[in-house]
């Protein structure tokens, strides 16, 4: 499988918002990535309802919606009635799972369960056959540009021999400190979605940033 790209939507210029969602309309991007931050989960604020309602108006491209909120569940059917196509909650934020994957999926929504770097893959295994995708933090949450977390590397290859092992279709996800360095090795260790945020938006020319990634995935993905 090509491995899909969702450019981060929180490290886009806000001052130009149309044309960075045009921009991504363009590109070859899969989806586009929506962090959501409380300033209680994690130490940031970043937006909510309002910017992925007008996004959603102009943005040809499904959103993928990562809450880094505490009380994600609140949200399921405001998230679902701004089109998102993909909903993700922290392992480490819900309480009751289980009911929360199931109320994501019956909105119809994908379900995404988010794991901080300290939170072992293996907390997932009761429920890694429900789940639609999983999201690998490769940097602490709250805030984007920080630096790539090297045993990522291993939690990616061991979430994929779980998923393999379980028979679950779940996808992997990777978020943080994606670029031209870190992302083959994320796709050989089997992941499915790059998240990439600072590397696309800050690049000179991020129409050809994501198609490199893209490309890149092609090189490396049997």
């Amino acid at each position: 499988m090509k491995t899909m790209i969702s450019p981060s939507l929180l490290a886009s210029d806000f001052a130009n918002l149309k044309d960075e969602v045009d921009m991504i309309n363009r590109s070859e991007a899969d989806w586009l990535h929506c962090d959501v931050m409380d300033g209680s989960f994690v130490p940031n604020i970043s937006f909510g309802f309002p910017v992925m309602r007008a996004v959603q108006k102009i943005c040809t491209k499904p959103l993928d919606v990562h809450y880094m909120i505490v009380n994600p569940e609140r949200y399921i059917v405001q998230t679902a009635k701004v089109g998102a196509a993909v909903m993700s909650v922290h392992y480490e934020a819900c309480v009751h799972l289980n009911r929360t994957i199931h109320e994501i999926q019956e909105e119809g929504m994908m379900a995404g369960v988010v794991l901080n770097p300290s939170t072992p893959v293996g907390m997932l295994e009761d429920v890694i056959e429900d789940a639609d995708l999983v999201l690998i933090m490769s940097v602490n949450p709250g805030f984007g540009g920080q630096k790539f977390i090297e045993n990522t590397i291993g939690r990616v290859r061991r979430l994929r021999r779980m998923i393999e092992e379980s028979g679950s279709h779940a996808l992997i996800e990777v978020d943080g400190g994606v670029n031209g360095t870190t992302a083959p090795r994320l796709i050989q260790a089997g992941a499915d979605v790059l998240v990439s945020g600072s590397y696309v938006f800050g690049a000179a020319d991020p129409i050809q940033t994501i198609h490199d990634l893209k490309n890149m995935s092609t090189s490396q993905r049997a």
